[in-house]
């Protein structure tokens, strides 16, 4: 059945929409320097969430769940800043100082291995190495470049401060109140639209949910298992290769590729020629494809959460160049609420008088076509 839309009525809901997204934009570039420990606890609430749900199911009241949950929280996180994050930084640090010589010897090895690669390859190699050279140039220029903008859009020392400091409390409130938010909100929406507005909120919810807590959950899982697997090979730097694998495999197949080319170059000049070394390195990431194919993606995503890796990476570099570090926090959500609305909006145009009109189809003639091209 086609549905008929008013006008006059669309016009001023756009209007309405257009107004509210420019109030948006424009609060997040005044107040973008302090938002960040406030979207992190808003993002921590939001993901707490259900396991405060799962503890009230189970007797406890609202707030002594919120109390276990955030306690356990930041006991794991303090841990994991204490113990973690300092073998994170040196091998991080070490690396950096180990890339050219790595760089170096690979070239080495390539150079005194080219009987063993094809003649067009190796009549190459010496044009390969100053790509090659230039390409981790421009690579190292970026990832500085992202780290000073990151810098400069509030992560100064007084920022950190902050975000380990409000972030805990902005949490718990959001988390204490989740609830009654939610059903707040919803008596703010005209009765006329209420039924629109739940679904959309829904299906949002449903998109987000599936990406943040469920795709998140993915990369920590793997990030672990390819941290771990690398550790015992004894690939050096196979910690941190391993958790920064894994953390960016929210866009598939980049993160994998990406630490399996990492973890190659590393276990190539480490381990060569002990070929059942690098095929051990190789292992670990098809074990942890195996597990993410089969076991981690349909029990903790299961099906598409409708947000395309191109478009989630657009969003990343527009909210995180319009906004710096805070947009690119908010990118994935926006995404997922922007595509919702987006199909939605789709759909009803397609079902509308806007996109089959309002004349009346042409009335077929009767008797056959004989008949017709005989008169």
């Amino acid at each position: 059945m086609t549905t008929h839309i008013d006008r006059a009525a669309l016009r001023r809901q756009i209007f309405f929409w257009l107004l509210a997204l420019t109030v948006a934009i424009g609060f997040l570039m005044v107040f973008r320097s302090i938002l960040l420990p406030f979207i992190a606890g808003m993002a921590l609430a939001y993901f707490l969430d259900p396991v405060a749900d799962w503890f009230e199911r189970r007797g406890f009241s609202r707030l002594m769940a919120t109390l276990a949950i955030l306690i356990a929280f930041i006991a794991l996180f303090a841990i994991s800043l204490i113990v973690v994050i300092p073998i994170l930084v040196t091998q991080a640090a070490d690396l950096g100082g180990r890339i050219p010589g790595y760089i170096t010897q690979l070239q080495s090895l390539l150079m005194s291995e080219s009987n063993l690669l094809p003649t067009w390859v190796s009549d190459q190699l010496g044009q390969i190495k100053d790509s090659f050279a230039a390409l981790l140039k421009e690579g190292a220029g970026l990832v500085g470049t992202i780290f000073q903008q990151i810098w400069n859009s509030g992560m100064a020392l007084l920022d950190i401060a902050a975000l380990f400091v409000v972030t805990p409390v902005v949490a718990f409130y959001l988390l204490l109140d989740w609830d009654n938010m939610v059903a707040k909100v919803d008596k703010w929406v005209p009765r006329d639209h209420v039924g629109t507005v739940r679904y959309l909120a829904k299906q949002i919810d449903a998109t987000i949910a599936g990406f943040v807590r469920g795709q998140g959950s993915v990369c920590i899982i793997l990030g672990l298992i390819y941290a771990i697997g690398l550790s015992l090979v004894g690939l050096n730097f196979g910690l941190l290769i391993g958790l920064f694998a894994g953390l960016i495999s929210f866009i598939p197949y980049v993160g994998s590729l990406v630490g399996l080319v990492l973890a190659l170059v590393v276990a190539i000049v480490q381990f060569w020629p002990d070929f059942v070394m690098i095929g051990a390195v190789i292992a670990v990431f098809a074990l942890g494809q195996f597990f993410e194919g089969n076991i981690l993606q349909p029990r903790l995503v299961g099906k598409s959460v409708g947000l395309h890796p191109v478009w989630l990476m657009f969003a990343l570099f527009a909210f995180g160049a319009l906004f710096g570090f805070v947009g690119m926090l908010i990118a994935v959500p926006a995404a997922a609420s922007i595509g919702v609305l987006v199909r939605f909006a789709i759909s009803r145009y397609l079902d509308s008088d806007l996109y089959h009109g309002t004349q009346r189809p042409a009335p077929q003639l009767s008797g056959s076509s004989d008949d017709i091209a005989g008169e």
